[in-house]
């Protein structure tokens, strides 16, 4: 630890040269992508469209003047209600002359204005560019290129094939490459290639190169054409329930933003290998229909089982996620699925209704069937099947309702319908309830459930955000769920339960303090050995966190973070966990240089005990690691921008555990009791 402390003090004492560019996220937004994290098996998401759409619109800013409602959406800071009222508002009053007129409109409070400044204006609308050729006469290009690597040797990369069957036989570290252009929001197109770790680079396996490429075009607004995707792109629709590729989160101290919101087609320039379509959309629009049809093949990861003894074929017995490439048994799950999707969208905006009609179909080369356990019995399953859903939204004075029913080719159905409303300036309501059959599946989607893929539960969700005044805000809201069949893990059906209450307190600009109480109770097996006789048992779990954010000067940042956690398997393996962090960041303006520091200590007494912390990283990324065990942890985050044109970003963050002499399991464990990592990003924008 002494090592840390003293790095600690002369970065501090040295910090004049330095300053923090982070992105631009919010404390809501942070612990949105914290959750996400936590429920998709510590998966961190590659899909960082959000903070590119971010920062372009930092540069390009939204004229409230002109903007539409798909437009607004883009910020994902608005509910669909501050966005109705805004629209309505500007039909009646006319083009705004001053941001200071947004106080203004129902439901806009002053905390929703200041998150929201930095991406919008107020000015005359300038002529509108409809020809693809005059939308690329502008310098609007960025090629980016990023290199990380874990320093500590892992045990997969000390084998080779004389000593073991499966090894990594790359190099160790991750390259990312991308090249980008943006016009405006009106035409993008870019090429992206990345290796992680592990895998082969111009030879073996990879000879082409990097293990993976994504090429994408995208055109906005030329006529009747609202949206044009050529090559590979997301496709969302409705509440998630049959389609939705682009990132969404789900519960979290932002109790109102409960609604699904986005163009039905969307440009895909990340590097996640398998949430998105590969082949063209197009959407029409002609005054208040808008008609999307889109049709994609692609090559998908999967696991691939050779049927030599009873004679029926292959068939993939699951579909893999990871993008790893990296063993005999990964290599040979590349591209042995084959799929052809294609569907559509047909919808109608009158006023303050919309209606929506969505279909979707995929058909595989090789048949999907699934392990014969109990959870599996209405897995998905077969070479063809399909999505369909009806979709509204209606906003009512200070109410707004939205939903989806959906249905499956064999009418299997699932139903999402919620409500927000605005009872008075300083309280917000939010309703959720969902009904989704135990059969009901669907494919690359996300709804606002409990599980991570829709199917199998039935819950209510109530939210209340209250403002007594500007300095004060209270966020809660319960979830009541139920499962009425199997999962993995669980051999009955099931209840849970998930309450937060989040106090937060913002007296002036400088100082912002939250303190968070949640808990939650899932049902899992008792004992994870016995497949089928296991009782089911619930599984309790609470954590306090409060985080600090003072800025000392307009420069200088410091926050703070301290969290408990309680977990208790009905008095089986009580774990606790304890974390506490500070950070000091620094952003003077005017200035090339920037940089963020983060000392952290953690303890958990296992795994069910962990914790997970959000920290700022290099443009365009961001890391969530999860901690347990007992150790310390900190990271540099440097940025210098050369000239206009060129900037450079540097991280460096380490973790010392305290009583292991071994990191990770399988291939890659680290012998030792240090891991870390080191991260450089160049841009270069023309």
């Amino acid at each position: 630890m002494r090592p840390v402390i003293i790095l600690f003090f002369i970065l501090v004492n040295a910090w004049q040269t330095f300053s923090q560019v982070t992105e631009p996220v919010t404390p809501g937004t942070e612990q949105q992508l914290e959750n996400s994290t936590a429920h998709n098996s510590d998966r961190e998401t590659e899909d960082d469209a959000y903070l590119q759409q971010l920062m372009h619109f930092l540069k390009d800013q939204i004229n409230l003047n002109t903007a539409d409602a798909a437009e607004l959406n883009q910020l994902h800071m608005l509910t669909a209600l501050q966005i109705s009222n805004f629209l309505v508002y500007r039909k009646v009053m006319g083009k705004l002359v001053n941001l200071y007129e947004l106080q203004a409109i129902p439901g806009w409070h002053i905390e929703t204005i200041q998150k929201i400044a930095p991406y919008i204006t107020v000015s005359i609308p300038m002529p509108m560019v409809k020809t693809i050729r005059g939308r690329l006469v502008n310098r609007n290009h960025s090629l980016l290129i990023r290199a990380s690597q874990v320093p500590e040797r892992a045990r997969g990369y000390l084998l080779d094939s004389s000593t073991a069957v499966n090894f990594y036989p790359g190099s160790a570290q991750q390259l990312l490459f991308r090249y980008a252009y943006n016009y405006k929001n009106l035409l993008q197109f870019g090429i992206l290639a990345e290796k992680d770790a592990g895998e082969q680079f111009f030879k073996g396996k990879q000879k082409q190169g990097f293990d993976f490429y994504s090429a994408h075009i995208f055109a906005r607004q030329i006529g009747v054409i609202k949206a044009l995707a050529i090559g590979d792109y997301t496709v969302n629709m409705g509440q998630g329930l049959i389609q939705w590729q682009s990132l969404a989160f789900k519960k979290s101290a932002d109790v109102i933003q409960i609604k699904r919101e986005s163009a039905v087609l969307g440009p895909y320039n990340s590097a996640g290998e398998n949430n998105f379509h590969r082949g063209i959309g197009i959407t029409l629009q002609k005054r208040n229909w808008q008609l999307t049809f889109f049709g994609s093949y692609k090559n998908s990861d999967a696991n691939l089982v050779a049927d030599t003894v009873q004679g029926s074929g292959d068939f993939i017995s699951s579909l893999q996620t990871s993008g790893y490439h990296r063993t005999k048994a990964e290599t040979a799950d590349k591209s042995s699925q084959h799929q052809l999707v294609y569907g559509g969208n047909l919808s109608f905006q009158y006023k303050r209704l919309h209606l929506g009609i969505n279909a979707i179909q995929y058909t595989f080369k090789l048949p999907l069937i699934k392990a014969a356990e109990p959870y599996n019995t209405y897995a998905l399953a077969g070479k063809r099947f399909g999505n369909y859903s009806v979709d509204y939204s209606y906003t009512f004075k200070n109410l707004h309702f939205f939903g989806e029913a959906a249905f499956t080719s064999g009418l299997d159905r699932a139903f999402i319908n919620g409500l927000m409303i605005s009872t008075s300036s300083r309280v917000d309501v939010s309703l959720l309830y969902r009904k989704l059959s135990k059969s009901y599946q669907s494919l690359y989607t996300t709804a606002f459930t409990e599980s991570a893929y829709p199917g199998n539960e039935t819950g209510l969700y109530a939210g209340v955000s209250i403002r007594p005044n500007n300095i004060w805000r209270i966020d809660a809201y319960a979830d009541f769920y139920k499962f009425p069949w199997l999962r993995y893990r669980v051999n009955a059906p099931n209840t849970g339960t998930d309450y937060l209450i989040q106090l937060n307190y913002k007296p002036n600009k400088q100082l912002e303090i939250y303190s968070r109480f949640h808990a939650e109770s899932k049902a899992i097996n008792a004992n994870a050995e016995l497949l089928i006789l296991s009782p089911v048992i619930q599984q309790p779990k609470k954590n306090w966190r409060t985080q600090i954010n003072y800025k000392i000067t307009s420069s200088i940042t410091l926050r703070n973070r301290t969290e408990l956690l309680w977990f208790d398997k009905k008095g089986m393996a009580a774990e606790q966990g304890f974390l506490i962090y500070f950070d000091f960041i620094y952003k003077p303006m005017l200035k090339p240089w920037s940089g963020s520091l983060r000392v952290q200590y953690f303890e958990s007494e296992g795994y069910n005990s962990r914790l997970y912390a959000y920290e700022n990283d290099v443009l365009y990324s961001f890391s969530i690691p999860v901690f347990y065990d007992k150790g310390y942890r900190y990271y540099i985050n440097i940025n210098y921008d050369i000239n206009k044109k060129i900037s450079l970003w540097i991280k460096w963050a380490q973790t010392l555990y305290m009583n292991k002499t071994l990191i990770g399991s399988g291939l890659d464990e680290i012998n030792g009791n240090t891991k870390s990592e080191i991260k450089l990003q160049l841009m270069y924008k023309f």
